[in-house]
């Protein structure tokens, strides 16, 4: 069945008839959110010494929770999660966040420390 190569030219005569079609490109969609009024706090707190970034007051259903919150992570380039109607972003980055939400037309009010 394989037949061992040995040249360029014998990989160059291969076929690749039953291979998968390449998927679609995904197109981007274009996520609007309702302009809100949110706070922007930093935490180390119960967290085993390891500083959060903690985005509150968020109104609305808990699938455009997630769509803002993967947004602010994939931005940044960090991991993070949702609990209880709070993104949580792992690391101290309040200012480029609170910078990001702006830019999406969100007031942004810097809370604590």
């Amino acid at each position: 069945m394989s037949k061992k190569l040995n040249s360029l030219a014998d990989l160059a005569k291969l076929k690749f008839d039953d291979l998968a079609p390449d998927p679609l490109p995904q197109e981007n969609e274009e996520i609007s959110f309702v302009k809100q009024q949110l706070e922007a706090h930093f935490s180390n707190k119960g967290r085993a010494g390891k500083t959060v970034t903690i985005i509150k007051g968020f109104e609305g259903n808990e699938s455009d929770l997630k769509k803002l919150g993967k947004t602010l992570k994939q931005a940044l380039g960090v991991g993070g999660t949702f609990k209880q109607g709070e993104i949580i972003i792992q690391g101290n980055y309040r200012e480029q966040l609170m910078k990001i939400l702006l830019d999406m037309g969100h007031k942004v009010k810097r809370v604590g420390g």
